[in-house]
């Protein structure tokens, strides 16, 4: 039997303690960043054999293919509720990270088109709501997922995106070498923090911007099936538990939306609630992922790449 030795299950980054890391300052003094993270996704009436999706996320019924409820009713997002919340957050002068798979790109690209205008970055997001990455792929099916997810966004709005929002959050062991091996400079699928951190990524370093799916409108009220009316309540306590702490360390609160969830009427009223709370508060920085990494970069020492 092998001795077990302190340290980490991973090399990709050591342990840090929040307590003793310098202090984290955002721009203008903020003592929050906020991340608004929009999910545009693509599901599949008949996904290819050997594809994944969480099955934690398919909602009260069985999946029989085609499967078109589930497909239509994600179709919804980018139909109708996508446009709710581009609206509000345009009133909020809040620009979204969204983040986009290569499906979505090709059959939606007016709404990337018009994410793009209004200022929002555009995080590449695998390529369909029911292809999971895994390390059932092989590390060239990974690669070339991750090219083609690349791709479709440049081809769209001609520019490279730099950061990377996986479906699901899933991951093979290859994936953070993959993503920075491909050029992009962070990822936002670890849910191990409240600041950015640096990881390393063979050989390169890739900045990790903490994902929060603790109160994704998906995890709650999808999922967990939390009664639609106390999304606002949870929103606001983790607002205010990481507004206090951010006085001596800036934080971040990601607030992760699927259109064809939050954006339907009788559940846009809360998080118009909940968005609106937050925005009236002084010191809060809406932000993109990629303006939260330039950040934390300026104190770190990020790769120039």
């Amino acid at each position: 039997m092998t001795d077990r030795q302190l340290g980490m299950d991973h090399e990709l980054y050591a342990y840090s303690a929040l307590p003793k890391r310098s202090p984290l300052r955002w721009p203008g003094g903020a003592r929050l960043a906020l991340r608004v993270v929009v999910y545009l996704d693509y599901w599949e009436l008949a996904p290819p054999d050997g594809s994944i999706h969480a099955p934690d996320t398919q909602g009260p019924w069985p999946v029989i293919y085609p499967d078109y409820r589930t497909h239509s009713y994600r179709e919804y997002g980018a139909r109708v509720g996508i446009f709710r919340i581009i609206d509000l957050l345009r009133r909020r002068g809040i620009r979204a990270t969204l983040a986009v798979g290569a499906e979505a790109c090709e059959r939606y690209s007016q709404v990337v088109r018009l994410c793009h205008s209004l200022g929002w970055e555009l995080a590449a997001h695998g390529t369909h709501a029911t292809r999971l990455v895994t390390s059932l792929l092989s590390e060239d099916e990974e690669r070339q997922l991750i090219q083609d997810a690349i791709d479709a966004i440049e081809s769209v709005i001609g520019v490279r995106p730099i950061g990377w929002i996986a479906q699901d959050f899933g991951e093979s062991t290859h994936t953070p070498r993959l993503i920075a091996e491909a050029g992009l400079n962070y990822v936002g699928d670890w849910p191990n923090d409240e600041q950015p951190y640096l990881m390393e990524a063979g050989g390169r370093k890739l900045v990790s911007v903490p994902a929060q799916p603790e109160w994704d409108d998906l995890e709650l009220l999808w999922i967990r099936q939390l009664p639609t009316p106390q999304y606002p309540r949870i929103v606001n306590d983790a607002f205010q538990r990481l507004y206090a702490d951010g006085e001596t360390q800036g934080r971040i609160l990601t607030l992760g939306l699927h259109p064809w969830l939050i954006g339907r009427p009788h559940r846009f009223p809360h998080l118009s609630s909940a968005i609106a709370a937050i925005a009236s508060e002084p010191g809060v920085w809406a932000a993109t992922s990629s303006e939260i990494v330039t950040a934390f970069c300026s104190v770190s020492e990020c790769d120039s790449e």
